[in-house]
Parts: structure tokens; C-alpha cells; sequence
């Protein structure tokens, strides 16, 4: 045999393996798999079946495309309203009373009187009606300050208008109990039997920084 022909033969059983090298198939995830076959299958199925085999819409769902049209749509008033209603949120449903404020402290004493949606109708304190430095936080200017926010109620017929009131002390002044005193006298009669919350904010403190050191006489 010659060496030309020896030298084909070898090179032909090497280049063999490279040459003839089988493809492999790529593989195919089970979930893209078994998508595919449930997207196949959906296909097969006729609109009857598919128009069952869809689930019920969620409450939640509605409510978020009902948001969403008027959201799009701002014009569109009467579907807002009925939203508002199905959710119990129409405007019967903010039974919210008037607020009687009173903030007293060791030096004055503040009364505030505000609307169910929070807007002050009268804020005055003791210095609005005459006095003056320490004579601002006796227990006679407090009373005297809440007969006076008291008329001036009547006078602008807000009384008439306030069917529930929610009195809110603040603080442990003398002006504390004065104002009481005037709600259960003969100058808050009419308002009495309206008050249906009596509600304590006097903020506590914890924490913070220390205190200022106390004064001592003598």
C-alpha cells in the first residue's frame, strides 16, 4: 500500500467524527412545555366551553375597573356616584359632630369651636376680652370667656345649625373646670343635651429632653 493512500485513509477516519457529529435537540423547559400545550388545548376547544371555563370576576377586579373608567373618563359623574354609594361612602354616611375646644393652661385659657370638617367658626381666649397679663388665667376670666363664645353662638344662630357637639379638654389649668361649669349652668342649656362625646387631648410627655428644674421659694 502506498503512503499516499495510507495517508486518505487515516485522514478520512479523523475528520469522520467532526464531520458526522449527530445534532441534539434543544431541550424544552416543562413549564414552557406544558404552556404550550395548554395554550394548544384552549385553541382546540370551541367559544362555548371557553366562555365556561373562564373564571367569575372578582369583586376587587370590578371595583379597580370601575376606578380605573372614571379615572379615564372624569366626565362620567353618575358611575362615580354609584360607586361612592355601593361603597357606603355617599354624603349621609359623614354624621361628623361640631367641636367645642378647650385649651387650658396655667397662664390662659383658649376655646375653639369648630365645624364637623374642622374649620374654625370662633377661636378667642381670655386676653380677647380684656385681660390682661396675669389676670388672664383666673378661674372668673375662663368662666366669663365661656359664657361669652356661648352668646356668640346664639347670636349667629350657629346653635340652631348644631345638632352634635364633641367637647375636647386640653391641659389641667384653672379655665379647665370654669368652662365646665358654664356648659352645665344656665348659659349652655342649649347646648347640653347636644354634647354626645366629652373627649380628653392633653398631650403626656415621655421621653424627650429633660425637664426645666423646678422653682423654688424660700
Amino acid at each position: 500500500m502506498s503512503r499516499s493512500l495510507t495517508s486518505r485513509l487515516l485522514a478520512r477516519d479523523l475528520f469522520r467524527p467532526v464531520s458526522q457529529t449527530p445534532r441534539v435537540a434543544p431541550s424544552i423547559p416543562q413549564w414552557s412545555r406544558a404552556f404550550s400545550q395548554s395554550h394548544a388545548a384552549r385553541q382546540d376547544k370551541p367559544a362555548s366551553q371557553q366562555a365556561t371555563a373562564t373564571p367569575k370576576s372578582n369583586p376587587m377586579e370590578m371595583l379597580a375597573r370601575s376606578v380605573m373608567s372614571n379615572a379615564a373618563d372624569p366626565t362620567n359623574r353618575n358611575d362615580a356616584e354609584s360607586l361612592a354609594n355601593n361603597l357606603g361612602m355617599g354624603e349621609d354616611q359623614g354624621d361628623e359632630p361640631y367641636h367645642f375646644h378647650v385649651y387650658s393652661h396655667k397662664h390662659n385659657t383658649h376655646i375653639t369651636v369648630s365645624k364637623p370638617n374642622r374649620d374654625a367658626i370662633i377661636s378667642l381666649s381670655c386676653g380677647n376680652l380684656g385681660f390682661k397679663k396675669s389676670a388672664r388665667k383666673h378661674y372668673d376670666s375662663a368662666y366669663q370667656l365661656g359664657a361669652y363664645v356661648i352668646d356668640k353662638l346664639h347670636q349667629q344662630g350657629i346653635v340652631k345649625k348644631i345638632h352634635k357637639l364633641e367637647v375636647i379638654l386640653r391641659g389641667f389649668g384653672a379655665g379647665r373646670e370654669a368652662v365646665t361649669k358654664v356648659l352645665l349652668g344656665n348659659e349652655g342649656k342649649m347646648l347640653r343635651g347636644k354634647i354626645t362625646r366629652v373627649a380628653d387631648a392633653t398631650r403626656l410627655k415621655f421621653g424627650g429632653t429633660r425637664s426645666k428644674k423646678p422653682r423654688r421659694l424660700g
